[in-house]
């Protein structure tokens, strides 16, 4: 069976970032993944699609093809009380270099890197750790079938059941008022993909 829309697809990978492993997995541990539902960069489907079990493959992706370039808008300084647990600042977490799990105003988890910690405020850079990185991948194919009813509404792990409706674009949340039938309201079907 061939690689294409709405078929679950097992690979393994290397990703070689600056001359280096940023990211593999193995047979024992593969990726497992929808096809054409968003779940992976589009350029890194469309480079895959067509291909069996036991193909192989390798490509680079540019900056704009995987995460972006880095955008200086992500780049925030943050009071020093937004790292307060119980109403103490967590100083063992800011250290530069140091990445934090930050919540969004969506109340989704971005990861956030330290750049500099200051007297009363702390400049966090919340792009990606690859914007700006050429990917180059490699792997194979480990099996191709076609995805069950159950897994396209709730998400091959049951990503799609616990999440908020879109509500358009630009990772903005709807009402959370997903309607009849699971739709959300920029008309994707079978329950909501988050919010991207």
């Amino acid at each position: 069976m061939k690689i294409g829309q709405n078929k679950v697809v097992e690979l393994i990978y290397e990703l070689v970032v600056d001359g280096e492993i940023a990211d593999k997995t193995t047979k024992e541990r593969p990726l497992d993944y929808i096809h054409g539902t968003g779940s992976l960069l589009e350029k890194f489907e469309r480079n895959i699609e067509g291909l069996e079990p036991g193909g192989k493959f390798s490509f680079t992706l540019t900056p704009a093809e995987g995460y972006g370039e880095v955008d200086p808008n992500r780049i925030i300084d943050l009071p020093m009380e937004a790292f307060a647990v119980n109403g103490q600042v967590q100083k063992d977490l800011l250290v530069p270099g140091t990445t934090i799990p930050m919540m969004n105003s969506r109340g989704g988890v971005v990861p956030g890197k330290v750049l500099e910690v200051g007297e009363k405020t702390v400049k966090m850079d919340l792009n990606s750790p690859m914007a700006g990185k050429t990917l180059n991948f490699s792997g194979e194919i480990v099996s191709v079938r076609e995805a069950t009813e159950k897994e396209l509404k709730e998400g091959l792990h049951g990503e799609y059941v616990h999440q908020c409706c879109c509500g358009g674009h630009d990772g903005e949340c709807g009402d959370g008022n997903c309607g009849e039938g699971g739709c959300c309201s920029d008309g994707h079907e079978g329950g909501c993909h988050g919010c991207h």
